[in-house]
């Protein structure tokens, strides 16, 4: 390793950029489940096969969930600097990274919610509403604990995709282990440092991946069986 890798270490600067990583992608994903999650399942319910069909606010908010994900994130990321400032009082720093993220991640996460919710059986949800089960009771009752780790699945995907959103804030002023891999590592012509920024990144995605699978295998009732 280089002198620098060893003035990083010291001085505490790699560590802490494991942290910010950390921080802002777990932060991010907790938020964007906030809007995200009631958003798939709304998606889900109006959906013309859903418990409540509701054909003009499915179209409303297909599109504009289609609308965020199809722009790429750099370009969301500049797009959305005004927006972080008018949010946080600041278009730099983590702070307004998060914003980013959330911005980002919610139509993705509200995606995936959709997705694992449409997976539930047909037939368990037409035995609920022949009981005579409210919709609101099917999908606290029934879809989602039925899509529980279908659900656990798509939030790790959104968490290391969020993740790696997050590498890339450091090319305008957020923080974290992109910040490092830029600022030392590419503008400094530091291999090493660029490396082991990668390597970071890999370690904190299969800690993710581990935990995230190991809570799913034990919430899929298959297994139980």
């Amino acid at each position: 390793m280089s002198e620098l890798f060893y003035k990083l270490w010291a001085n505490g600067i790699l560590q802490y950029g494991v942290w910010e990583t950390i921080y802002m992608t777990l932060l991010s994903t907790a938020i964007a489940y906030v809007l995200g999650l009631p958003l798939g399942v709304l998606l889900t319910v109006t959906d013309k096969n859903g418990v409540r069909p509701i054909g003009w606010l499915n179209k409303i908010l297909g599109v504009i969930v289609n609308i965020f994900r199809s722009i790429p994130f750099v370009i969301l990321m500049v797009a959305m600097l005004p927006v972080a400032k008018l949010v946080v009082g600041t278009s730099l720093g983590n702070k307004a990274m998060i914003v980013m993220l959330v911005l980002a991640a919610a139509p993705y996460v509200a995606r995936m919610v959709e997705s694992s919710l449409k997976e539930v059986n047909r037939g368990v949800i037409e035995a609920a509403q022949a009981m005579g089960t409210s919709s609101f009771q099917i999908v606290t009752k029934v879809l989602i604990p039925e899509a529980k780790p279908s659900l656990i699945v798509g939030a790790v995907i959104s968490t290391v995709t969020i993740l790696s959103y997050s590498t890339m804030a450091g090319t305008i002023g957020g923080g974290g282990l992109g910040q490092i891999a830029i600022t030392y590592g590419y503008q400094r012509f530091s291999d090493d440092i660029t490396w082991l920024c990668v390597v970071l990144v890999v370690i904190i995605v299969q800690v993710i991946q581990e935990l995230g699978m190991y809570f799913a295998r034990k919430t899929d009732r298959r297994n139980r069986q």
